[in-house]
């Protein structure tokens, strides 16, 4: 049997699920394979999406017009922004979700996206003619033909688990792996190698005593992760909550190490340097005494906790003798015990900005196959790639997204350019124009790219033209409205700021750190009645906040745009085919080296690329008559 589409995803991950969706919304007949529909967005490891710098991530989805964000905030069962005591480049919001109703809620949308059929099968090979992807097969015996793939295998390609010396193939838990892909697609010249990540133990919260634990509560505030209106607060929230390792559970550990499939030399894989096992991390920190635990709901209706900070591939009976060792899990019961899993990724520098391979044409990669971590670094590569994968099927300009437009464009620049040696996972400090990418302006930098490609509706853009307009108002107003000592220096040095010795403008005043746009409209009248002039009660203080992260932090972003728009200039300089950069002897053999075997698009792109110098660049720059 064989059938045909315009685009082909493989695997129901976060990244395949952005992927398929944002090519069938675009238009394109799509088909969805995974192992297992029961499965799809599965949450592998913790059930949370967000965090530092993922949640921008996130919100970058959603002004895309993706559905990580909608769908977090239908199933969320604690919600916070992390960062609070920050700047609001570092804020970042981060929610605990149920895990079964994610996958169910992703799986109701994906049943109802127009053009997009899901078929449940493994993929076993790739079908290649004069170096353009033209299908695929199955264990099914079922030939699918395409123009465009886009692989999400995630961890799944020769999967292989570890819990002490025990060794079980599986891409995960209870899950099996796929085998020959790999090898059919690296059969056309694709390099590949190994990486490994972990999970921790699964807790009955029937056998912790809370009372020996921290209570973490989540944020009941306007703040979600969607900038559709969609009407959601998150006022009913679960727990989470918080102890410490010891010096005995260290003790344990240590005697376990030696069954350790990662430092008994089992596993040969690289694992995730800022997500480390409890075990690396008590040989890596000898000296600390004590390691944080974080024990979160894995769903509203469920006894089942994760033990985030646990991460382990020790033997199942030093996991538990270690456990018992904190006085919360003195009496613990679990549902299964931590495990390392080894998978197969590609390297990411054979890929072009748009996720496409430069080997085989019309092939995409997305997700941990790339080489990262996290379900959001996943879900933004998968859309991204489903937007591209659609453009060539379709015809339309490459989509891409810059370092200064976007945490996805930092991701995906970092990849292809510098490739990974350990698991990727995105941090604010990866990002040198955080300011210019809050978490609160996503939609103000992306919507519009989108509308345009046709992915972002008109109801999400609609959205954004009121919110602009609203935040202009507010601005212009404060911009505008003088205000005199006498009516506000009794208010000002209530609230601890320093009185007027003269008339200002009231954006004056807003700019002090310690005065907020809600104080002074509970003190201005006129203030007051033009922010009730904002129609939108469910965005209303979304709306407030934006204008007065635009007022404060208004020199800085202005800062941050020149300096972007400065080295943009690189940007500009396209180099791709343009040198044999063996015969040009004036590089350093490194960069020589390095630079044909990423071929960079630009200036700029080859100035990031790890061992290519300053002065490598000026050679360049010379050589393109610049």
């Amino acid at each position: 049997m064989e059938f045909k589409y315009d685009v082909i995803v493989i695997g129901a991950g976060h990244a395949g699920c952005e992927a398929a969706a944002a090519a069938a919304n675009l238009g394109s007949q799509t088909c969805l394979i995974t192992m297992d529909m029961n499965k799809i967005a599965q949450m592998s490891c913790n059930p949370a999406v967000g965090g530092i710098a993922k949640g921008q991530i996130v919100r970058e989805i959603d002004a895309l017009g993706g559905y990580m964000g909608l769908v977090t905030d239908q199933t969320a069962i604690q919600f916070r922004i992390l960062n609070r005591s920050k700047g609001p480049a570092m804020w970042s919001p981060r929610a605990q979700c149920d895990r079964n109703k994610f996958i169910w809620a992703w799986r109701d949308i994906l049943e109802n996206v127009p053009n997009l059929h899901i078929w449940q099968d493994t993929v076993r090979n790739i079908l290649v003619e004069n170096g353009e992807i033209v299908g695929l097969t199955t264990l099914w015996g079922v030939t699918f033909r395409a123009k465009s793939i886009v692989l999400t295998a995630g961890t799944f390609l020769n999967g292989l688990m570890h819990v002490g010396s025990t060794k079980l193939p599986g891409g995960r838990m209870a899950e099996m792996a796929s085998y020959e892909l790999t090898e059919s697609i690296a059969s056309y010249g694709v390099k590949f190698g190994r990486m490994k990540t972990g999970t921790p133990v699964r807790i009955d919260g029937r056998s912790v005593h809370f009372e020996d634990m921290e209570i973490q509560d989540g944020e009941c505030d306007f703040h979600k992760f969607s900038y559709m209106n969609t009407g959601i607060r998150h006022l009913k929230q679960l727990p989470c909550w918080t102890c410490f390792t010891n010096e005995e559970v260290h003790d344990v550990l240590r005697k376990g190490l030696p069954e350790s499939p990662l430092f008994n030399g089992q596993i040969h894989s690289i694992g995730p340097r800022y997500c480390p096992s409890i075990e690396t991390k008590i040989v890596t920190f000898p000296d600390k005494e004590k390691h944080q635990l974080f024990l979160e709901p894995e769903g509203e209706t469920t006894q089942e906790l994760y033990l985030n900070g646990y991460s382990s591939s020790l033997p199942l009976d030093i996991q538990m003798e270690a456990l018992k060792k904190i006085p919360a899990f003195r009496d613990l019961v679990i549902y299964r015990p931590g495990y390392a899993i080894e998978y197969d990724y590609f390297d990411p520098t054979q890929l072009k900005h748009t996720l496409e391979s430069k080997i085989i044409k019309n092939l995409f990669f997305a997700g941990q196959v790339n080489g990262t971590t996290g379900y959001e670094e996943a879900a933004g590569q998968g859309l991204i790639a489903g937007i591209n994968a659609h453009i060539n099927t379709q015809g339309g300009e490459d989509f891409t997204l810059g370092r200064d437009e976007a945490y996805i464009g930092v991701l995906i620049d970092d990849l292809v350019t510098k490739g990974v040696d350990e698991p990727y996972r995105m941090f604010t400090s990866r990002a040198e124009y955080r300011i210019l990418l809050r978490m609160d302006d996503a939609d103000m930098r992306l919507t519009e790219k989108s509308w345009k490609l046709g992915l972002a509706k008109n109801d999400r853009y609609q959205l954004l033209i009121q919110k602009k307009e609203a935040i202009n108002r507010i601005i212009n107003f404060v911009q505008n409205y003088s205000i005199k000592p006498e009516l506000i220096n009794a208010s000002l040095e209530e609230m601890g700021s320093a009185p007027l010795r003269q008339g200002c403008k009231l954006v004056d005043l807003i700019n002090r750190p310690q005065i907020t746009i809600k104080q002074m409209a509970e003190r201005i009248a006129a203030f007051k009645r033009e922010l009730e002039t904002i129609e939108d009660e469910d965005r209303k203080e979304e709306i407030i906040e934006a204008a007065e992260i635009i007022i404060k932090y208004e020199g800085y972003i202005k800062r941050e745009r020149m300096i972007a728009d400065k080295l943009s200039r690189l940007e500009s300089i396209k180099i791709k085919g343009k040198f044999d950069y063996s015969t040009i002897q004036a590089l350093s053999t490194e960069a020589r080296q390095k630079l044909e075997r990423i071929d960079p698009e630009t200036i700029a792109q080859a100035s990031r690329i790890p061992g290519v110098s300053p002065s490598d660049i000026n050679v360049l720059l010379v050589l393109s008559g610049r």
